[in-house]
């Protein structure tokens, strides 16, 4: 818009630090903000490392140009990606004979490695109760003295290419999905969704929680496993979320649209064939009324996508991000299997009755790969019944997936979000982006009593540290031979 110099008033536009804004806003004037902060904030060693890593179409040999080709093949991978559901093991040793290596018992767990010692209250809670459903204690007190004299291994799930939802444990005969990348022929491996409230992700333990887990095992998994076995295409994961960001899922936090679709694409299958009917009333049934069923689900199929797009060299996308309730870590497709951790943030949303803040639990879960590959926060445009659980405005859910657009590589075609006029959901978290801009990833999450054997006290928002983002430009600089 033009403006008459003459007669308009001088407006101010103020670039950073905010305290500068109030004697403006005090005058009347007319004034804009403009949120912007130093690149690295303001360390020059990480800035320096980011400036050689950016894109330069004029040298096509300078560091950043050789980023910017193995992104574009990075994320071809992960927009060419197709996971399918094929099966269900109905243990999960049938898939990773590391459970019982050199003879050890051995659980798997959420977000990078982490001794006993170490571990937050929720997860210990979730061990404990793994330890009670194997019969490997006889009494909570047991299990937690035999885990802390080390007599089992633990194992992290994106290790056996696998992720669970909040504390995430998978023992020896839990059941667990199998999917497949139809396209890249990758595997990925998820256990089963218990529903909300008291369950053992969540760290409960109590004999309720491993009653249901034992109906999971025995009637649920044989119900979808026979359902599978009657479509032999397996059930179209992406195709889902696709459908499910148009119906108001963001396919993390808020999976209602997703699980309706789950319910649909296999109940015919189970009906028809020579399962016990009233077992399969009973497993469809469970579907139906866990409105988050498909999160593992949707856990599975984004670390199948995710997974093809990790190990092109020199790429800075971000492939996983995994919180293990005392730390937040990241994987990027070009630096191998290492882990850049920090400690994790507090998330902030909307509690169940009788829990504030004080009683919530730092950052949980593998689940946040659901928004390395472009759901959840990345999402949350497609999702305005969601604010309503996390707390804040349909305004505010647009506004952080347009923010997250300033640190992603492209736009996917198949995630559309209809809030934006359906442009195509951000994708691609690009370290250097984080690190230049000081946007941070935003996670939608639930949210965990601090204590064991309570469970799920809400869900809210959360945002990646920036340490994992300066830990891991400064790690691919230096694999590009940058002088810091």
């Amino acid at each position: 818009m033009k403006h008459d110099l003459l007669h308009d008033p001088l407006g101010v536009v103020n670039v950073g630090l905010e305290m500068f804004t109030d004697s403006v806003a005090r005058a009347g004037a007319p004034l804009a903000h403009l949120d912007w902060r130093p690149v690295g904030d303001g360390d020059p060693q990480l800035a320096w490392a980011a400036a050689q890593l950016a894109g330069d179409p004029d040298d096509p040999r300078s560091p950043g140009a050789r980023v910017d080709r193995a992104n574009e093949l990075a994320v071809e991978r992960m927009l060419a990606a197709r996971p399918v559901l094929v099966d269900v093991a109905l243990r999960a040793d049938e898939i990773w004979p590391e459970l019982w290596a050199g003879g050890k018992r051995t659980l798997t767990h959420a977000g990078a490695p982490i001794p006993w010692a170490r571990m937050c209250d929720p997860m210990k809670g979730t061990l404990i109760g793994a330890m009670l459903y194997e019969g490997w204690a006889a009494t909570p007190e047991e299990a937690a003295d035999r885990l802390a004299r080390g007599e089992v291994a633990f194992l992290p799930n994106h290790d056996v290419r696998a992720v669970g939802p909040m504390s995430g444990a998978i023992s020896p005969s839990m059941p667990v999905f199998v999917v497949r990348n139809a396209t890249h022929g990758n595997m990925a491996y998820t256990n089963f969704s218990e529903g909300i409230g008291r369950v053992l992700r969540f760290g409960a333990y109590g004999p309720d929680v491993i009653e249901r887990l034992k109906w999971i095992a025995g009637a649920l998994a044989p119900a979808l496993k026979t359902a599978l076995a009657g479509l032999p295409d397996g059930v179209d994961l992406k195709a889902i979320q696709s459908q499910a960001l148009l119906m108001g899922d963001e396919v993390h936090s808020r999976n209602a649209a997703a699980t309706a679709l789950f319910h649909m694409a296999i109940g015919g299958a189970l009906a028809g064939s020579g399962f016990d009917r009233a077992r399969a009333r009973a497993a469809l049934d469970f579907v139906a009324a866990t409105s988050q069923f498909f999160l593992n689900l949707s856990m599975v199929a984004s670390k199948a996508i995710m997974d093809a797009t990790h190990g092109v060299e020199h790429s800075s996308i971000v492939t996983a991000i995994a919180r293990n309730g005392v730390t937040t870590a990241i994987r990027v497709s070009g630096l191998g299997a290492r882990w850049f951790e920090a400690p994790s943030d507090m998330p902030v949303g909307l509690f169940f009755p009788g829990f504030t803040q004080q009683d919530a639990n730092a950052d949980l879960g593998d689940s946040a790969i659901c928004e390395t590959a472009g759901y959840g926060g990345q999402a949350l445009a497609a999702s305005p019944a969601l604010v309503q659980l996390v707390g804040g405005s349909v305004a505010q859910a647009v506004d952080y997936s347009r923010e997250m657009y300033h640190v992603t590589w492209t736009r996917n075609p198949v995630m559309s979000l209809p809030n934006l006029e359906f442009a195509g959901g951000p994708a691609g978290i690009d370290v250097r982006k984080v690190v230049d801009t000081g946007i941070r990833p935003v996670v939608t999450t639930g949210i965990a009593h601090r204590q064991a054997g309570i469970g799920q006290i809400g869900a809210g928002i959360v945002r990646a540290p920036m340490a994992c983002f300066t830990q891991a430009t400064l790690a691919l600089a230096q694999s590009l031979g940058v002088a810091a």
